[in-house]
């Protein structure tokens, strides 16, 4: 058993500035239909949903780097930040298959100006 960790922190305005100058280009690309609609409900606070979803792509991306056996295959909406019935975010991977995962856990966090995210994933 393998255990890799990922972590990272961004400013709420870099993502803020992103989608107000690029709009729907910069959204299509970094985020699936399920992230842009559950963010979209967020009103006032949607800038800091969208930035724990792209620090939790970018944690997650870390952990996974050393067992990808080719980094082009994940893309920005091959990983998905979703919510479970008791609002605890999961993370599903889209259209790729990693048959070492056993185990994947994701945590966000997120403050006026900041978010952040931690991802460990457990591998045989």
């Amino acid at each position: 058993m393998r255990v890799y960790c990922g972590t990272d922190i961004i400013e709420v305005d870099r993502i803020k500035n992103s989608i107000e100058h690029l709009g729907e280009r910069f959204l299509k690309r970094i985020y699936t239909e399920n992230e842009i609609n559950y963010c979209e409900q967020r009103k006032n606070m949607k800038y800091q949903h969208y930035a724990a979803r792209f620090a939790a792509k970018e944690a997650i991306y870390k952990a996974l780097s050393s067992l990808l056996k080719n980094k082009s295959d994940l893309s920005w909406t091959s990983i998905e930040i979703l919510k479970d019935v008791n609002g605890r975010p999961y993370v599903n991977l889209v259209n790729i298959e990693i048959k070492e995962i056993s185990n994947m856990d994701i945590s966000l966090s997120h403050l006026e100006k900041y978010a952040t995210a931690t991802a460990i994933i457990v591998a045989d």
